[in-house]
C-alpha cells in the first residue's frame, strides 16, 4: 500500500499491522475489570505478598505471644526469618563492590566529579536537615521532662558503657576509609579501645595506671573503606581505556548475575519477613511499660522520621525534579517492608536497587553507583534517631542545652552518621559520641537499646527512602545533561548543513560569473574529454585577455 507524503508529495510504502501483532495489542489493554485487575495482580504480586507478609506476622506473633514459648522454641520459629538475613547477607558484599566498580568505570571522569558531588552535597544537607528536625521536635515534645524517675532496673536492662572518645572515634572513621588489608575488610572492622598500663618502676611501687588506645579488629564489615576502594577501581580501570575492558566486563556480568540471584531471593522474602516480624514480637517482654515509659519518646522519633520522610525529601524531590514523589515513592513498597523487616539499610539494599530500576526506571549506571555509597554514608533517619536520642538524656538529667552544645549535637550526628553501620542496633554506637560530645554521661543509652527495635523500623524506612531520592535525582540530572548536549549537537549539525549549503550556492555562482577560471567537470562521464575542454576553455580564456 502506498500513500503521498504530505510535506513533499513522494510516496510512501505503508505496511499493514499482521494479525499476529494486532493480537498482541488487543491482549495488552484488557477491556474488562476482570482482566485489569488480573494485569494489577501479576505485576505487583511481589509487593501484596510482602505486605501481607508483615501482617500475617504481626498476626501469628501475638497469637503465639499466649503460648509461653521456651527460648528454643523460639529459635526455632525465627529460623525462616533468620535464613531471609543470611541470604541478603550472602550477596551484599559482592553487590556494593562489583555494583560500585561497573558504575565508576562505565561513567564518564567528567560526569563522575559532577553526579558524585551533588550525590554527597544531597547526603549532608537532608541529614543536616534531619537532624535540625529531631533537635527542634525534642525541645518542643520534651520527651525527657518528667521522666527522670524512669529506673531503668525496673525495665531489666543492662547498664552500657563506653570508654571510647569523640576524637578516637572520628579517627577510626578515618582508618577504616583506608583498609590495610581489603581481605580482612570484607569481615573486619578497625575499632580503637583503651587499656590500663602501668608507667614507672613497679619494684618500688612508684608507678602509676594510664589509659593507652590501642587498635583492635570487630567483627563486622568495613563497607566504607570497600566503598572507597570500589570507587578508586572503577575509577582506575577507566583511565586505562581498552586495556581495562576485560575487567570491566568481567565486573559487569558478575554484577547481573547477583542481581538474577536477589531476584530469586526476592520471591523469598514474604516468608522471610513474616517470621522475622512474628520473632520479634514474641522475644517482646513487656511492652506496656516500656511504652508507658518512653511512649513519648517513641512518639516524637517517629514523627521526626514522618516529616522529614513523609515532607521535606518528597519536596526536595518535587522541587529538583518537578516531577510527582509519591509516584516514585509508590514502586518502593517491597524495599520499605524489607526495611521494615530486617531494620537493615545494607540488607535492603538489593531489594532497593531493583526497585529503583525496574519500577521508576532509574539507569543502572546512576542506581549501581549511587545506592552502595547512600546505604553507607546516607542515614537520614538514623540522625533523627540519635539526636532525639540526645536530647532526651539531656532531658532526663535535667541538663538545659545550650546553643554551642547544640550546634555541636547538629555537626556530630551528621559527621558521624557517614560511618554508622547500616546494620540493626547500628546507631547506638553513634549515640555515644554525641553524648561525650556534648558532655552527657552514657549510662542511660540503655533506654534506647530497649526501644531501638521499635524506632529502627521508621528509622531505615527513611534511610532507605532518602537513598532512592537521591537516585532519581540524579537519574533527572543526567538525563537533562544528556538532552542539553543532544539540543547543542543539533544546533551543530544545523549549522554545517547551512555552511554546506552557502558553499555550494557560491561554488555554482562562481561557476556562472566568472570567465577567468577554467573549472574541471568531475563527472565521471565526462572524464574522458577533460582535457580538450580545459584547452578549449584555456585558449578562451587567453582570447579574452
Amino acid at each position: 500500500m502506498e500513500r503521498k507524503n504530505g510535506i513533499n508529495g513522494s510516496s510512501v510504502q505503508e505496511f499493514p499491522l499482521s494479525t499476529t501483532t494486532a493480537k498482541v495489542i488487543a491482549k495488552d489493554e484488557p477491556k474488562t475489570c476482570r482482566a485489569k485487575f488480573l494485569v494489577f495482580l501479576k505485576r505487583n504480586l511481589l509487593v501484596i505478598l510482602t505486605v501481607s507478609g508483615v501482617l500475617v506476622g504481626a498476626g501469628l506473633g501475638m497469637l503465639l505471644k499466649n503460648m509461653n514459648l521456651t527460648r528454643a522454641q523460639m529459635s526455632y520459629f525465627a529460623f525462616p526469618g533468620e535464613m531471609l538475613l543470611r541470604m541478603l547477607k550472602m550477596v551484599m558484599l559482592p553487590l556494593i563492590v562489583c555494583s560500585l566498580i561497573s558504575g565508576a568505570a562505565s561513567l564518564d571522569t567528567r560526569s563522575l566529579g559532577k553526579l558524585g558531588g551533588i550525590a554527597v552535597s544531597y547526603f549532608l544537607v537532608t541529614t543536616l536537615i534531619a537532624s535540625a528536625i529531631a533537635v527542634c521536635l525534642g525541645l518542643m515534645i520534651k520527651p525527657g521532662v518528667g521522666a527522670g524517675a524512669l529506673n531503668t532496673n525496673t525495665l531489666g536492662l543492662e547498664k552500657i558503657t563506653t570508654n571510647k572518645q569523640t576524637a578516637d572515634s572520628l579517627l577510626d572513621l578515618t582508618r577504616n576509609l583506608f583498609p590495610a588489608n581489603l581481605v580482612s575488610a570484607a569481615f573486619r572492622s578497625y575499632a580503637t579501645e583503651y587499656k590500663n598500663i602501668t608507667v614507672g618502676n613497679v619494684t618500688s611501687g612508684n608507678f602509676t595506671y594510664e589509659m593507652v588506645p590501642v587498635g583492635t579488629e570487630t567483627e563486622g564489615v568495613n563497607i566504607l573503606g570497600l566503598v572507597l576502594f570500589a570507587v578508586l577501581f572503577g575509577v582506575a580501570l577507566r583511565k586505562l581505556g581498552p586495556e581495562g575492558e576485560g575487567l570491566i566486563s568481567f565486573f559487569n556480568a558478575f554484577n547481573e548475575a547477583t542481581m538474577v540471584i536477589i531476584t530469586w531471593i526476592m520471591w523469598y522474602v514474604p516468608i522471610g519477613i513474616m517470621f522475622l516480624v512474628g520473632s520479634k514480637i514474641l522475644e517482646m517482654a513487656d511492652v506496656v511499660l516500656l511504652v508507658t515509659s518512653l511512649g513519648k519518646y517513641i512518639m516524637a522519633s517517629i514523627l521526626g522520621h514522618f516529616i522529614h520522610g513523609g515532607i521535606v525529601l518528597p519536596l526536595i524531590y518535587l522541587l529538583a525534579t518537578r516531577k510527582n514523589p509519591f509516584s516514585f515513592l509508590s514502586g518502593l513498597i517491597t524495599a520499605f517492608a524489607t526495611a521494615f523487616a530486617t531494620c537493615s539499610s545494607s540488607a535492603t539494599l538489593p531489594s532497593l536497587m531493583r526497585c529503583v530500576e525496574e519500577n521508576n526506571g532509574v539507569d543502572k549506571r546512576i542506581s549501581r553507583f549511587i545506592l552502595p555509597i547512600g546505604a553507607t554514608v546516607n542515614m537520614d533517619g538514623a540522625a533523627i534517631f540519635q539526636c532525639m536520642a540526645a536530647v532526651f538524656i539531656a532531658q532526663l538529667n535535667n541538663v538545659e542545652l545550650s546553643g554551642g552544645q547544640i550546634i555541636t549535637i547538629l555537626v556530630t550526628a551528621t559527621a558521624s552518621s557517614v560511618g554508622a553501620a547500616g546494620i540493626p542496633v547500628g546507631g547506638i554506637i553513634t549515640i555515644a559520641i554525641i553524648l561525650e560530645a556534648i558532655g552527657l554521661p552514657t549510662n542511660d543509652m540503655s533506654l534506647m537499646l530497649a526501644v531501638d527495635w521499635i524506632v529502627d523500623r521508621t528509622t531505615t524506612i527513611v534511610n532507605v527512602e532518602g537513598d532512592a531520592l537521591g537516585a532519581g535525582i540524579l537519574h533527572h540530572i543526567n538525563q537533562q545533561d544528556l538532552k542539553k548536549q543532544r539540543q547543542l549537537q543539533g544546533k551543530e549539525d544545523e549549522e554545517l548543513a547551512e555552511v554546506r549549503v552557502e558553499v555550494a550556492a557560491n561554488a555554482r555562482a562562481g561557476e556562472e560569473t566568472s570567465p577567468l577560471v577554467a573549472h574541471v567537470n568531475l563527472n565521471p562521464s565526462q572524464a574522458c574529454d577533460g582535457p580538450p575542454d580545459t584547452i578549449e576553455e584555456t585558449d578562451t580564456t587567453e582570447s579574452a585577455l
